[in-house]
């Protein structure tokens, strides 16, 4: 009759052996599990993270105001101009004053002869020509810091228009910072030499870190008419809800004087 009990006990011991193995083990399945799962996660939201940050450096980052272009529109990076480039001369190192009216909202500006004259001459030539008349501000970007509508594409898409490009850097700011109102040409890349017919008003004060060409030429400011501007274009917003991309309301170059 003991040896029954004792029997009796020990399987009974057993088996709460068994159970707590058993437990043990179906934890530590469990735990694997979770941390598999937490993994994979991790790692998605590592993907993720890496191609927003891709995304916002090709197209909206500071420093890039303009659009890659296509591989036979982009100017070989070789340290001087390429192309009929405007002389610089007829800058004539002085102040110039004229309008620019972007969907019949005019704009006063002042483009500056002495301190930009090569991206100045670049851009009297292209409003005494009637080459902006037309073309399209293709690209807005509107978030902290960083507050810029860019115009003058040839064919509204931001790629280099291959008939000229020019350089180095002038003008650029010490800071990095280009001040509400600022006119400035945009350019491809860190290249110092891919300054073209583009350039981008600022309707907010904005930081563009510098990259090996030395930041962005200021060839002048826009001296009124950024209300109107702010109200009739850029509150509008970005198509799709971006920070960076097509106005919602579609932008041209309606009209332009210098002298």
């Amino acid at each position: 009759m003991a040896s029954n009990k004792n029997q009796e006990r020990e399987a009974r011991e057993r088996l709460k052996l068994y159970n707590a193995r058993q437990g043990v083990h179906e934890h530590r399945v469990k735990r694997r599990r979770r941390d598999n799962i937490i993994a994979v996660l991790g790692a998605l939201v590592v993907i993720a993270l890496a191609a927003a940050t891709q995304i916002f450096y090709f197209s909206a980052g500071p420093g890039v105001p303009e659009a890659t272009p296509s591989a036979s529109a982009t100017p070989e990076a070789t340290g001087e101009n390429v192309g009929d480039v405007p002389d610089a001369d007829t800058a004539e190192s002085r102040a110039w004053t004229g309008e620019l009216t972007l969907n019949d909202i005019p704009l006063g500006i002042t483009l500056d002869g002495a301190l930009a004259p090569q991206a100045a001459a670049s851009l009297i030539g292209d409003i005494q020509n009637g080459y902006l008349v037309g073309k399209t501000c293709h690209r807005l970007a509107d978030s902290d810091g960083f507050k810029v509508l860019q115009c003058g594409s040839l064919d509204g898409t931001g790629a280099t228009d291959a008939s000229y490009s020019f350089g180095p850097i002038e003008n650029a700011p010490a800071d990095d910072v280009y001040p509400t109102g600022t006119i400035a040409m945009a350019r491809v890349g860190d290249d110092a030499y891919s300054n073209g017919h583009q350039f981008f008003i600022v309707f907010g004060d904005t930081t563009i870190p510098s990259d090996t060409a030395g930041g962005y030429t200021v060839v002048g400011q826009v001296t009124s008419g950024l209300d109107a501007l702010q109200s009739g274009v850029i509150d509008a917003g970005i198509a799709d809800g971006a920070a960076d991309g097509a106005p919602v309301v579609a932008t041209t170059i309606t009209a332009a004087t210098i002298q």
